[in-house]
């Protein structure tokens, strides 16, 4: 007995001790069918060994201790596996599919706050799921270690998940019926420049008039005033909840904090930095994305397209992988300007700039007053059809809504034609179309579909020199295709 004792210590004591990842850890979901990079630090030149599933290897630190290696590919199984590495043993390992979620408020909202929570928790019985929020702050440098935990999937638990990225995987565990793992990293109003690293814009000859706006919009951000009109907000609010509450009444809602909200949204990179790279390289399937409305003001829209093309650029550079990658186009929602309709046209354009890349039209689903529509279990569903088509390579309906292909005039009209168009059809009165000519002044036009084409006219228009649909913060979707997604609002 003694000398099996002095073996165990003696094998356990040859384990390098590691430090690893938050992502790392018990209940995890490892991916399927490509090579797995593993990674962390241990003491310097330490050997580290990595073990799973019959298969074993060994990486040597370098002299900051940094070390990483990959797997080679691991085969489907809900079978529990255990997974070492170093001094560390992970529990309940699973090897499927697993998915990114990112974005701001609309990829953050729970099941709880979506539409059918009770119908939602009754169905959620399903262990095979497993989401990891990363819970880490922004930074205003790269981190390596992230915060968060893995989450089996249950009525008691799911109220507290994404409910964009839980309906996109539950739409593919009912296809496949295989271990999958749902990462999300998500802060409520948040712009899309926090969630690119800083060196990537920097770098982009593109976002440099963006730059120049951020700089003067930062050299008129007086901190000291903007704290000191805070401070004065709260005075007023602790008398009015006082007053309030002899009153035996709700007390107002407290201001929030200025200083607090700039810090959180992470500036340039800053998310990035803290939620982001944590991840990295992190085997994943593929990623979503569910953000824009913090993008919409001032002179920030016309940048969206190359700020989405370059997140997708960066974040698959660094993970060396060129991933499927897919967005939510803004719904309806009533808001002066003309940014809303600017950032899903920037979104449209991104299609022919991302590669391997899809976009979710929701325009149907928005909520006019409300700028977190509940009816996330749709938007999930149009995100999966996509990648069950083309990802995953299945027989569905459509994986997009109608996208504008060419504007052609013929005979004083438009004849519009568009991809994803079979099935053309309109829900109610074909509207929200318009022709202007050469003035350039707007005017409502007719509308009929022929075939998977739309023949547009307006009597107050004879030579027609430029068309639109839909383009207002909140229309009504009226041209859908026969999978029932409707068409994307476009211009030409």
């Amino acid at each position: 007995m003694k000398i099996l004792a002095s073996f165990l210590l003696l094998s356990l004591s040859s384990q390098a001790a590691v430090t690893l990842p938050a992502i790392f850890s018990d209940h995890m979901v490892l991916q399927s069918g490509k090579p797995v990079p593993v990674w962390g630090t241990a003491d310097a030149n330490a050997e580290v060994t990595v073990a799973i599933a019959g298969q074993k290897k060994t990486a040597k630190a370098d002299a900051s201790g940094k070390w990483s290696l990959k797997l080679d590919a691991l085969k489907v199984t809900a079978e529990p596996q255990t997974l070492t590495i170093g001094d560390k043993t992970i529990q309940d390992v699973l090897i499927g599919e697993v998915w990114l979620g990112s974005g701001q408020s609309n990829m953050g909202l729970q099941v709880q706050g979506a539409d059918d929570y009770e119908g939602s928790k009754a169905a959620a019985n399903t262990p095979l799921i497993r989401v990891f929020t990363e819970s880490s702050p922004a930074s205003s440098t790269a981190q390596t270690e992230g915060k968060g935990s893995w989450v089996l999937c249950s009525p008691d638990t799911v109220g507290r998940f994404s409910a964009t990225l839980y309906f996109f995987g539950r739409n593919l565990y009912q296809e496949f019926k295989q271990p999958l793992g749902l990462i999300n990293s998500s802060v409520g109003g948040t712009p899309i420049e926090s969630w690119i690293s800083p060196e990537a814009q920097h770098a982009s000859a593109e976002l440099k008039p963006f730059f120049e706006a951020v700089k003067k919009e930062n050299a008129e951000f007086d901190e000291a005033k903007v704290k000191a009109a805070y401070e004065r907000q709260v005075k007023k609010w602790a008398e009015e909840a006082k007053k309030a509450k002899e009153e035996g009444k709700a007390a107002p809602r407290k201001p929030r904090d200025p200083l607090e909200t700039r810090q959180r949204k992470g500036n340039v990179g800053g998310l990035f930095n803290g939620k982001i790279s944590p991840l990295i390289p992190y085997a994943i399937r593929g990623a979503i994305w569910y953000q824009g409305e913090a993008n919409t003001n001032g002179a920030k829209p016309p940048f969206y397209q190359a700020q989405l093309t370059l997140l997708a650029k960066d974040w698959r550079t660094r993970w060396n992988d060129e991933f499927p990658f897919a967005w939510v186009q803004l719904p309806n929602f009533t808001r002066e300007g003309e940014g809303w309709p600017i950032v899903r046209e920037q979104m449209l354009n991104a299609l022919s700039t991302i590669p391997n890349s899809g976009m979710a039209i929701t325009l149907d689903i928005g909520m006019p007053r409300n700028i977190h529509p509940t009816n996330k279990q749709e938007v999930g569903r149009r995100l999966a059809q996509w990648a069950l088509g083309a990802v995953y390579h299945k027989d569905v309906a459509d994986t997009s809504g109608p996208l504008i292909d060419k504007a052609t005039v013929k005979n004083g009209a438009y004849v519009l034609t568009f991809t994803h168009a079979k099935g053309l059809t309109a829900k109610g009165e074909l509207a929200e179309f318009e022709i202007a000519g050469a003035d350039g002044q707007w005017q409502k036009a007719d509308a009929k579909i022929e075939g998977e084409t739309v023949i547009v006219s307006s009597k107050a228009v004879s030579e027609p020199k430029q068309v639109r649909y839909a383009w207002k913060d909140n229309p009504v979707a009226t041209l859908f295709n026969g999978a029932g997604i409707p068409a994307s609002p476009f211009r030409k």
